[in-house]
């Protein structure tokens, strides 16, 4: 019977040692005023990361310390550093009553499976005096997705003569760097042109790290003689893992285009003071599409009349001329000489001008008292010499 309560009294003893000694074990650094430790001791880490913690070393030892750092235990291949101040540190020297911190950096092979591994750091002091801190760190595979081609507002609309620009964005979302190939699949005429974001150089391919994404400015420009319509141009980036593709849509509301002339294609006339001139005008639909309320306006010296025999064309049909009669009267304070009338023709599309060159004739009453006067002295020295030569 004594052999019996002598054995569960050494069992209870045995068992309540090993509850009480974790405690101990915990209670002993901060009895002796020391304490190594972290605020998150336990992180999420990828494969192939370096991970960063920052450890602080409390010291209440009633004396100033130097702890030595070192690790107890890390997993196999991965490898470490202290470092204080940019600096890689084995020593960290701590004021009693105060707090120092320094950073602790952990490499992940890119290897590693996943799973959650500890980490056990420790620093001791000059006197002997030491405690350690548990890091936990739980590696978990990187998902990688499908790259990607984005454009940002892949339909657009305008004339043929202008030139349509697309922000794209490549994503690659692999494990591994990779040059995309830039291409685009257009009729004959057309131009397609493949810029970096914040650069001038065009270029046929781009490189894209693995988990980032690059800008792309795509640029498009119609041939001179394209119809109005609706044109669909694929775009694909490919490399040799991935082949990405996306459409951008062109509509090209018309060609738009006037031309003002003459009947004869000349550009100036002789005009009066005073006098009405009239000049046939010409103006010429150059477009693919009809134009509409095309006005008629001048710009003429002051006080001069300048006026149309119709001033607004309704309707002119695409590829067909009108001719229009202009009226022409030069005030009556013109000298002679050379004048510039501008002629106009617009549109809400599309418009022209001539620059008329105008040569004003005057005429005097003292060019007709001039003649009169010659004719009489004329007159005169005939009757004389009637009269007076026969003597």
């Amino acid at each position: 019977m004594k052999k019996r309560i002598f054995s569960m009294t050494a069992a209870f003893m045995l068992l309540f040692l090993t509850a009480v000694s974790p405690i101990a074990s915990m209670t002993a650094s901060a009895a002796s005023g020391f304490e190594l430790y972290t605020t998150y001791p336990g992180l999420s880490v990828e494969a192939g990361e370096t991970e960063s913690f920052t450890m602080y070393v409390e010291n209440n030892t009633g004396s100033n310390v130097d702890a030595t750092l070192s690790i107890v235990t890390i997993p196999d291949d991965w490898t470490y550093y202290f470092s204080g101040d940019s600096t890689t540190v084995s020593q960290i020297h701590v004021q009693d009553g105060e707090e120092a911190d320094f950073s602790f950096y952990v490499m992940v092979p890119e290897d590693t499976t996943e799973g959650t591994y500890t980490i056990e750091i420790q620093a001791t002091t000059d006197t002997g005096v030491s405690d350690t801190q548990t890091l936990s760190l739980t590696v978990e595979e990187i998902e990688y997705g499908q790259s990607s081609l984005d454009i940002d507002y892949p339909e657009q609309e305008g004339s043929s003569d202008s030139s349509f620009s697309f922000d794209a964005t490549i994503t690659n979302n692999s494990s591994e760097d990779q040059t995309f190939s830039l291409s685009s699949q257009t009729d004959a005429g057309w131009q397609v042109s493949f810029t970096p974001s914040s650069e001038s150089t065009q270029v046929a391919s781009i490189e894209v790290a693995a988990g980032s994404s690059e800008g792309v400015t795509i640029t498009v420009t119609p041939p001179a003689n394209v119809e109005a319509g609706t044109f669909t141009i694929p775009i694909s980036a490919s490399s040799t893992a991935d082949t990405l593709s996306e459409d951008i849509s062109i509509t090209i509301l018309g060609t738009y285009s006037l031309t003002l002339s003459t009947s004869d294609g000349l550009l100036s006339f002789d005009a009066h003071v005073n006098k009405e001139s009239d000049v046939t005008l010409t103006v010429t639909n150059n477009s693919n599409v009809d134009l509409e309320n095309i006005n008629l306006t001048s710009s003429a010296p002051s006080d001069w009349t300048v006026s149309f025999e119709t001033s607004t064309i309704e309707t002119l049909e695409a590829g067909a001329t009108v001719e229009i009669t202009m009226h022409v009267t030069p005030s009556d304070s013109a000298m002679t000489g050379d004048y510039v009338t501008t002629i106009t023709a617009s549109c809400s599309e599309a418009s022209d001008s001539a620059e008329f060159r105008v040569s004003v004739k005057t005429q005097t009453i003292w060019g007709i008292v001039a003649v009169l006067l010659i004719i009489a002295l004329l007159l005169g020295v005939s009757i004389i010499f009637d009269k007076y030569g026969r003597r």
